[in-house]
């Protein structure tokens, strides 16, 4: 006779792991959290991982969020954090991983200016144990539900932007971050899904319309009343229908679209808004629209 299923899972904790490269932001991103009320637990040895949890969720415990930040300072003791994770998620724990990560040279000026030693530092230099930390955390970048790239982010610009990610309830959602982007200020690492728009009329050659950007009625119009661009939309609209069911289905928390044409002024934005209110309304879905570029031409 099969015994009905266990409710214990209801009262374990949302269990969130911060990692990714040092300098990245970690530090931010755990007091962040900690402000809003996460119960943090920095440079966590992965095997004290399960015991910690377990107490968060012991009968009487208050704590509903549980934030672990690990990574490389773990030493020895970090190669044990992916069988951490197997075995918290094997119990029924909601388990997220954030990785947090920037450009190596953005890197290097982080760390001359604090002036402290790179955890994976063998006596190399900077640049070697930047890149001896990248090659460590592959895998567990793979494993990631979601990669923040903080290389242009300002203390401040990262504490707003785990606030919009993480603050809110737990939720069995799929958050989907629509971002236009100009390639010629390179490509969004944290991209999952990436279109390259170019291929429609460019507003910019249009004089009346270059000053304006994608979100105004007369830009949108005009790249969406493109003979190309329905086409384009009805496939694109159809993937997206088909792809996003699929990761909610392999419990994908975040996914990022991204969305690109030259400058990330005009055809970009004014596609990923039309994808955006697309995707809105559903209940299984938490969309965002981000235009990184906008402003900085």
């Amino acid at each position: 006779m099969n015994e009905a299923p266990s409710d214990a899972s209801a009262s374990l904790p949302l269990v969130l792991i911060i990692t990714g490269l040092s300098g990245a932001g970690r530090s931010t991103a755990s007091d962040t959290l900690e402000d809003l009320g996460w119960y943090v637990v920095d440079n966590l040895p992965p095997a004290l991982i399960g015991p910690v949890a377990e107490l968060a969720s012991a009968p009487g415990s208050s704590v509903s969020r549980l934030c672990l930040v690990t990574d490389v300072r773990g030493r020895e003791f970090f190669a044990a954090l992916e069988g951490a994770i197997t075995d918290l998620r094997a119990s029924g724990t909601d388990v997220r991983i954030v990785f947090l990560e920037a450009d190596d040279e953005v890197l290097v000026r982080r760390f001359e200016e604090t002036r402290r030693r790179h955890p994976a530092d063998d006596g190399s230099g900077l640049l070697a144990g930047i890149a001896n930390e990248r090659r460590v955390l592959a895998a567990l970048r793979e494993q990631a539900d979601l990669i923040v790239d903080t290389s242009e982010d300002t203390v401040h610009d990262l504490r707003d932007q785990i606030i919009e990610l993480l603050s809110g309830p737990a939720s069995t959602g799929l958050q989907v971050s629509v971002m236009s982007f100009g390639f010629k200020r390179g490509t969004p690492r944290e991209a999952d899904l990436l279109f390259d728009v170019r291929f429609l009329p460019n507003p910019h050659w249009v004089e009346e319309l270059r000053p304006l950007d994608g979100r105004d009625p007369s830009v949108r119009d005009y790249v969406l009343e493109q003979p190309i661009t329905r086409p384009f939309l009805t496939q694109l609209e159809g993937l997206l229908d088909i792809t996003l069911p699929g990761f909610l289905a392999e419990r994908k928390r975040y996914l990022t679209i991204a969305i690109g044409c030259t400058g990330g002024k005009h055809r970009s934005v004014a596609i990923a808004e039309h994808v955006a209110a697309h995707l809105s309304g559903r209940e299984e879905l938490v969309v965002r629209t981000v235009h990184r570029d906008l402003g900085a031409e």
